[in-house]
């Protein structure tokens, strides 16, 4: 049943299903192998050859459709068994990827990336934890990076598969973004039926560009640009022969 979740005091272990339903489903793509809308709308917002880093990648629907598109794509999940049927899928559609196994909030890759990108995956890091990894996502970057997220947050509430999640409040993951351009932020509703039975679960959507730091290297660059000043010594002047 949903219902409106009360913020617990201290820490919250959480646990992630998936890894375990991946493992007991080798043959079945339980998300199935079409790229989500989000994806689909993010692939036209960046220039050819971009970076991408999608973090819980899962069975790969995602990933391989940027990888598709021509873009560069690293996916990182915590589930050997995910990564498993999304490099099958990878190597079905013919699209070289980075795979990644490790779990958030530690990232072992090499940016920068020109958009991080997760859906339904970092409301699975604790909240104590999630300072290190939005450092952590920050610093793997490029100037004028897109992140892009989709989180649940506690407006209502089903736990599937018996989840525990961190759930973020409305607005929370916004606020994280205050000196970086909000692009979106929306809050919304996504129907699930993966446990059999129909539920939806609230989310936060937050794209967020990162202007500051194109700034600073804009601002750079126009110093480095500023013409110099000659400081080399004037022609002596010689008099005439007595």
């Amino acid at each position: 049943m949903s219902r409106k979740r009360q913020h617990a005091q201290g820490k919250t272990v959480t646990r992630n299903p998936w890894p375990e339903v991946y493992e007991n489903t080798p043959d079945i793509y339980i998300w199935g192998t079409e790229p989500s809308s989000l994806a689909r709308e993010l692939a036209g917002m960046l220039h050819a050859g971009a970076r991408i880093l999608d973090l819980g990648c899962g069975e790969g629907r995602d990933s391989v459709f940027f990888a598709e598109q021509g873009f560069d794509v690293t996916g990182l999940d915590s589930s050997l068994a995910g990564l498993e049927k999304a490099e099958r899928l990878a190597g079905g559609c013919g699209v070289p990827i980075r795979w990644v196994h490790s779990a958030m909030p530690q990232i072992p890759a090499d940016g920068p990336f020109d958009l991080v990108y997760s859906c339904g995956s970092i409301h699975y890091v604790s909240r104590g934890r999630r300072p290190q990894l939005s450092a952590r996502l920050r610093s793997l970057t490029a100037a004028g990076g897109l992140h892009a997220h989709v989180v649940f947050t506690d407006t209502l509430i089903y736990r599937e598969m018996g989840e525990v999640i961190d759930y973020f409040r409305p607005g929370e993951l916004a606020d994280a973004y205050t000196d970086w351009a909000i692009v979106r932020r929306e809050e919304g509703l996504i129907a699930c039926d993966r446990d059999g039975t129909r539920h939806v679960h609230s989310v936060d959507i937050v794209l967020a560009r990162n202007e500051q730091r194109r700034d600073a290297l804009s601002a750079s660059s126009r110093e480095e640009a500023k013409p110099c000043v000659d400081t080399r010594s004037r022609p002596q002047q010689h008099s005439s022969p007595s």
